[in-house]
C-alpha cells in the first residue's frame, strides 16, 4: 500500500467519500496543530519536545507540527510480519488481510446456566486459551480475563505467561502499569532466546489506550516509549464516546479518533522511526436513556467504518472491538449484535477485529459464546473470499453433461468443489428440519456449545517443549520476585 493513497481503499463497505476522507485529515492536523493533545508523562513531553512539538509543561498540552505528522505516518510500516510462540511465520498484518481474536479483559465469565456470572480466575483463562488453539477461525490469542485470583500486581503479565503456555499462536495483549511492557519482554525473550530474536519477530501486539477527549495517561504514554524501544508493535486504540467524551456527531467523533490515533503514532515513531503500528480503535455510543457505553451500537460501528478509511488512507494496518455484544447472555440480542459488528469489520477491511466471546460492555466473557462466534467468523472469512470466476466454477461442460432435468449431486465436479465453495458449519449450528431436530432433543444453540465445549476440555492444547516452559517459569519467578508477589506456575 502506498502512503496518502486511495488506491489502499478497496472495501465493499464505504461511508465516506475521497474528499470526506481529506476533510477528516485536514481538520484532524489542524485539531493536532491548534488544540493538541495532553501527555500525563514527563519523558514522553521532553520526547516530543525535541523532536519539534509545541510543549507546554505547565499544562502538559503537545501541538504538533504537520510536517511532523506527516513524516510518522510516512515513517510507520504498512504491514508487518508477526510470528507465532516457535519463531515461525504465522502471517502478514496489514493490506487486506482480516484476523480474529478474543475480546479482552473482561472481570467475569458466564457461567454454565447461561444467566449468571462470575469473577474470572486463572482456570478460566487456561480454558479460553486451549479453545483459541481449538478453534481454527480464531486466528490470534488475547490476554482476554482478568485472573481475580492472581495478585493484581502480575495481573497483565501472568495473563501472557497463561497465553504463552497453552498456545503457539500470536498474541494480542498489553499493561495496567508501567513494568508490564518490560516484564513481558523479558518473557518473550526466555522464550524466544534472546533480545535480538524479540525485535526481529514479532510475535505480541501492544494495546495502549487513549483517554477521551485527546489525552494520553502516564501509563499509556510510558507503554507507548517502551513498547517502541523493545521493539513491539503499537496498537493505539482510541475509544471515542459519542455525546460524551467525543462529540456526539460521527464525523466528529471520526475526527477525534483520527488526531488521537496521530498523537500516538507519533509518539511511538520518534521514539523509534519504523516501529510497527496498528491504527485501533473502539468506538462506544454514550446511550442517553441508559446511561451506558453500547459497543455494539450501529453508530459505533459506523465510526468502526469511517475511521478505518483513514487507516487505509495512511497505508497502516488497522484495528477494532467487533464480534461482541451488549447482551448479558447469548440471546438473540447477542446473535444480531455480534454478527452485524462482525460483517461491518470486515467488509471494511479492518484487519484486526477483537471481542468473540464478549457480553456486557466487554465486562463479561463466554466460552459458549466464543463457540457460536467461531461460526460467525467463519462465515464472515467466506463472504470475504468472494465468488471465484473460472472455467470451472461457471460450470459449462457440467451444464452440457448433466442437461435439462438433471442431477448435480452425484457428479464428480460437486464431490469436488463442494468443501471448497460452501462453509460447512460445525455441530453448534443446527440445520436440521424440526423433525430432525426434535428427535435430536431439541438443543438450544447454547445446548450445543456446551457440548462443543466439552470437547475442547479434551484438547491438549500447544504445550511448549520442557526446556522453553522452564525458561518462561524461571522468567515469571524473577519478575514476580521483583513485583513483591508470588504466583502459581503450571505444568
Amino acid at each position: 500500500m502506498a502512503k496518502f493513497s486511495f488506491d489502499n481503499i478497496k472495501q465493499q463497505l464505504r461511508l465516506l467519500s475521497n474528499d470526506q476522507i481529506r476533510q477528516v485529515h485536514e481538520n484532524a492536523l489542524d485539531l493536532l496543530e491548534k488544540v493538541g493533545i495532553y501527555f500525563d508523562s514527563h519523558e514522553a513531553l521532553e520526547i516530543l519536545d525535541g523532536s519539534g512539538c509545541k510543549v507546554d509543561q505547565s499544562t502538559k498540552i503537545v501541538k504538533f507540527p504537520p510536517e511532523l505528522v506527516l513524516q510518522a505516518i510516512a515513517d510507520a510500516p504498512e504491514k508487518f510480519d508477526i510470528y507465532d510462540r516457535e519463531g515461525n511465520f504465522y502471517s502478514e498484518i496489514g493490506g487486506d488481510k482480516v484476523h480474529f481474536d478474543p475480546v479482552s479483559t473482561p472481570a467475569h465469565v458466564l457461567i454454565s446456566d447461561g444467566e449468571s456470572v462470575r469473577a474470572s480466575t486463572s482456570e478460566d483463562l487456561k480454558m479460553l486459551v486451549k479453545a483459541v488453539d481449538f478453534l481454527p477461525q480464531l486466528d490470534l490469542a488475547s490476554t482476554s480475563v482478568v485472573c481475580a485470583d492472581i495478585p493484581v500486581e502480575m495481573g497483565d503479565t501472568y495473563i501472557y505467561y497463561t497465553v504463552m503456555k497453552g498456545t503457539k499462536k500470536p498474541i494480542i495483549g498489553g499493561a495496567i502499569d508501567i513494568p508490564g511492557v518490560r516484564r513481558t519482554f523479558e518473557m518473550v525473550k526466555a522464550l524466544f532466546g534472546s533480545e535480538q530474536a524479540v525485535r526481529e519477530k514479532p510475535y505480541t501486539i501492544f494495546d495502549v489506550c487513549a483517554s477521551a477527549p485527546l489525552k494520553y495517561s502516564h501509563i499509556s504514554s510510558q507503554n507507548i516509549i517502551d513498547c517502541a524501544r523493545f521493539g513491539f508493535p503499537v496498537e493505539t486504540i482510541s475509544v471515542p464516546m459519542l455525546g460524551a467524551c467525543s462529540p456526539v456527531t460521527l464525523a466528529g467523533s471520526i475526527v477525534q479518533h483520527t488526531a488521537e490515533s496521530l498523537g500516538g503514532l507519533v509518539l511511538t515513531q520518534v521514539v523509534r522511526p519504523g516501529n510497527p503500528y496498528v491504527y485501533g480503535g473502539a468506538p462506544v455510543l454514550f446511550d442517553m436513556k441508559t446511561t451506558t457505553t453500547p459497543m455494539s451500537a450501529l453508530e459505533a460501528n459506523m465510526v468502526t467504518a469511517g475511521y478505518s478509511l483513514l487507516g487505509k488512507y495512511y497505508g497502516l494496518p488497522t484495528h477494532t472491538y467487533a464480534a461482541l455484544s451488549d447482551a448479558k447472555i447469548p440471546d438473540y440480542q447477542a446473535g444480531y449484535e455480534s454478527g452485524m459488528s462482525a460483517m461491518i469489520a470486515a467488509l471494511a477491511g479492518i484487519n484486526m477485529v477483537s471481542g468473540a466471546g464478549g457480553l456486557d460492555f466487554v465486562a463479561e466473557f463466554s466460552l459458549e459464546k466464543l463457540i457460536m462466534d467461531a461460526e460467525v467468523i467463519g462465515m464472515v472469512k467466506r463472504l470475504l473470499r468472494g465468488i471465484e470466476v473460472s472455467p470451472d466454477t461457471l460450470c459449462q461442460d457440467l451444464f452440457r453433461q448433466v442437461g435439462p432435468g438433471g442431477d448435480f449431486l452425484q457428479t464428480k465436479h460437486t464431490r469436488q468443489w463442494f468443501r471448497k465453495e460452501l462453509y460447512m458449519p460445525g455441530p453448534v449450528i443446527d440445520r436440521k428440519d424440526r423433525a430432525s431436530w426434535e428427535t435430536a432433543g431439541k438443543e438450544s444453540i447454547f445446548k450445543r456449545a456446551q457440548a462443543q465445549l466439552e470437547r475442547v476440555k479434551q484438547h491438549p492444547g500447544s504445550p511448549l517443549d520442557p526446556e522453553r516452559s522452564r525458561a518462561l517459569d524461571a522468567s515469571l519467578a524473577a519478575v514476580a520476585q521483583e513485583a513483591g508477589v508470588q504466583v502459581p506456575l503450571q505444568d
